[in-house]
């Protein structure tokens, strides 16, 4: 027991939660500039509702629900799976890199399948699936984005939320097919990570076309790059869009995730999620994600400010996911737990902090000595008052690395260091 006269039923009740689980929150995409009112958008599927169903019968039928398809038999010749090259060689012209790149371009179209409690009525995303002139609710929502061919016998890479919605709680896509040329193939999820926001398909063909990829470290300041994607869905797919680098190493917080991504004029809209951002070599050092939006509601009216995730961490991600099934190194402490906010402190006479709900036997945090009840307050000396702030000193570190938990227990404070264990498949 501790000293505060309360249980975590009402911290989640004054929280306006009902779980035993750490707090989800909203999935509002802002980036934390202070002073700004600016907030970040997804660029998938705001085509989710402006889509062209797939009149072709698919050429394979694959279907996947897990996050890793350990049945895969990968070969020694696909565990390094981007084709990658020196950033250097002759400069290609604009219709010289596009002639190169499109070939290796793909539209994505995810169907997710809606929760009962959901198909009588409307969920809060504008354009997701409605028929606004009957109000019917479409039973299953489809949303659309781009991908990237990277080994001629069919890999693909894409953004993670093009087939995972987790902001209407759909989870994975019941149904994904991927559109090249005039053909159609139904895919299979090999990998997927969400706080990367990377995923990695199948379909069944050989011989196609493996994007090159480059080094994103190579890139400057001012450099012309290319952007191809299906903006709106695929009335308008494999749209060309040309613009330049024009921020590196920009630290953006999308889902309140922190990553750091490639910052471009070059036009992205919904659908472009998954698509190459491309140099003036013809290759890949991008996989474009999220653009500046004037609002929190999506819609993405703010031209000029795109951002990519970088080829050498996007190298990195896919070879996780195809040799290990989730991306490794991810640091993880082993607890549930919910805010305590400044109004259940006062309510509560606690400190402010991060309450633990609960501690995973064997976890990191258990091996530190942390229990239920603990209320953190900092982390190396850095104040954290959220889950998100929490989550956000961890991801600092890597698996393996100590940090220092200050913490209150029964109304005293103390410390505790802690030897991150690393996040896998099987705990994430």
């Amino acid at each position: 027991m501790n000293e505060y006269n309360f249980n975590i039923e009402e911290i989640e009740e004054a929280n306006g939660a009902n779980t035993s689980s750490p707090k989800k929150p909203k999935k509002r995409i802002a980036l934390k500039i202070a002073a700004s009112l600016m907030a970040m958008t997804i660029v998938s599927a705001g085509s989710i509702g402006v889509y062209r169903q797939f009149a072709e019968t698919p050429k394979n039928s694959v279907t996947s629900e897990n996050n890793f398809n350990s049945e895969n038999n990968i070969s020694a010749e696909t565990v390094s799976m981007l084709k990658t090259a020196q950033s250097d060689g002759d400069v290609l012209s604009g219709e010289e890199i596009v002639e190169k790149v499109m070939p290796s371009v793909v539209g994505i179209e995810s169907t997710f399948s809606m929760p009962e409690q959901q198909k009588n009525g409307r969920n809060g995303f504008f354009g997701f699936g409605f028929d606004f002139g009957n109000e019917q609710v479409q039973q299953e929502p489809v949303g659309t984005g781009t991908g990237v061919i990277i080994t001629e016998d069919g890999y693909i890479v894409t953004n993670a939320h093009v087939i995972y919605d987790s902001q209407n709680g759909y989870g994975l896509a019941s149904a994904i097919k991927v559109l090249l040329g005039e053909d159609t193939y139904e895919a299979e999820v090999i990998g997927y990570d969400t706080d990367c926001d990377l995923a990695v398909l199948k379909v069944d063909e050989k011989n196609l076309t493996a994007a090159e990829f480059g080094s994103s470290d190579d890139l400057k300041l001012g450099e012309t790059v290319i952007a191809i994607g299906n903006p709106l869905g695929f009335d308008l797919m494999n749209t060309v869009t040309r613009g330049c680098v024009s921020g590196l190493n920009r630290n953006i917080t999308i889902n309140d995730k922190s990553m750091n991504l490639i910052q471009t004029d070059a036009a992205i809209n919904s659908g472009n999620s998954g698509g190459p951002l491309i140099n003036k070599y013809g290759q890949v050092i991008g996989i474009n994600s999220s653009k500046m939006s004037s609002s929190y509601y999506g819609e993405a009216s703010i031209e000029g400010i795109g951002f990519a995730i970088p080829s050498d961490e996007v190298s990195k991600i896919v070879d996780d996911i195809m040799n290990f099934g989730y991306v490794t190194g991810k640091p993880q402490l082993g607890i549930s737990c919910q805010a305590v906010t400044e109004t259940i402190s006062q309510m509560y006479n606690m400190p402010m902090g991060v309450y633990v709900v609960d501690v995973t036997e064997n976890s990191a945090a258990a091996k530190a000595g942390l229990k239920k009840g603990d209320i953190i307050t900092a982390v190396d000396g850095t104040e954290v008052t959220t889950s998100e702030e929490l989550t956000a000193q961890k991801n600092l570190h890597s698996a393996g690395d100590e940090i220092e938990l200050t913490f209150i227990r029964n109304g005293e404070e103390m410390t505790a260091t802690v030897t991150l264990d690393e996040m896998n498949a099987s705990n994430n």
